[in-house]
């Protein structure tokens, strides 16, 4: 009895001692992945695209009063000239554009998150990379070496389903299930949820982001549409900052944004 006493309680100290063991493994292994991705930190604005409180980057400022200055890159809107429409991806951004003035904005989404006035912050672990703006548009990558759930677990959503690796130090992500984006931002492009998008980002020698961005969708699209974003670190910002939006006052009188009155109740 007492050698059967012995013998359970020395198994339960070797589950024990394994469980500890393989725990501290794990974290050691966790450290290690750590130790090897790239550092991406700071908050990241598209290459020309410094603003105003007013919102507006400069760049497009400057071309407005008739001043040289470089462009900002507006490849993922709807109106890009780059974007391969077919018959029915026109007759989608036709309509979207018609109704564009005066829409609110509930945020940017995907993918034009990626191509917004909004600076990103990039926050990076072993199991996912996590891309959040001020607007609150949140994108979770999982890096996790899962793929995409079943597609009876699988619906259209404003962000989408992200599965993503690293190839050294770029990050190859693919992208499915995002529902039409001109539905959540107005000069988002009218997509199809059937749409695919891969995506490459990586840190140039110069220091600064580079997001290389396909989107096939056999609805609206020709042929891939192809875009090539770079975004700078703005030392001007040491944190993002969110307030509500239940008092959005813009409004739109036909060539530029206003400010609406105050409603009266």
């Amino acid at each position: 009895m007492i050698a059967r006493a012995f013998f359970s309680a020395t198994l339960l100290a070797l589950g024990a001692s394994s469980a500890a063991l393989a725990q501290e493994t794990g974290r050691d292994a966790r450290v290690e992945t750590f130790a090897v991705l790239p550092d991406w930190e700071g908050q990241w604005l598209l290459e020309n695209n410094t603003s105003s409180i007013g919102g507006i980057s400069d760049s497009i400022l400057a071309q407005r009063a008739g001043e040289a200055a470089p462009p900002v890159s507006r490849d993922l809107f709807g109106f890009a000239p780059n974007v391969p429409w077919n018959e029915e991806g026109r007759k989608r951004n036709a309509e979207a554009r018609a109704k564009s003035p005066g829409r609110k904005a509930e945020g940017w989404g995907f993918p034009l998150m990626m191509n917004s006035a909004a600076p990103i912050q990039f926050v990076i672990a072993p199991e996912a990379v996590v891309i959040v703006n001020a607007y609150r548009d949140l994108r979770i990558i999982r890096t996790d070496g899962k793929g995409h759930p079943p597609v009876d677990d699988l619906w259209p959503t404003t962000w989408g389903d992200s599965v993503g690796n690293w190839e050294g130090g770029v990050l190859v992500v693919d992208t499915i299930m995002v529902r039409n984006p001109n539905a959540y931002f107005h000069g988002a492009p009218a997509l199809s949820d059937e749409a695919h998008y891969a995506e490459r980002i990586w840190m140039d020698e110069e220091g600064g982001l580079v997001a290389e961005i396909t989107i096939t969708d056999p609805v609206t699209l020709t042929g891939p549409w192809k875009s090539v974003l770079r975004y700078v670190r703005d030392e001007s910002y040491d944190r993002l900052l969110y307030d509500s939006y239940d008092g959005d006052r813009t409004g739109f009188d036909g060539e530029y944004n206003t400010i609406e009155p105050e409603a009266v109740e």
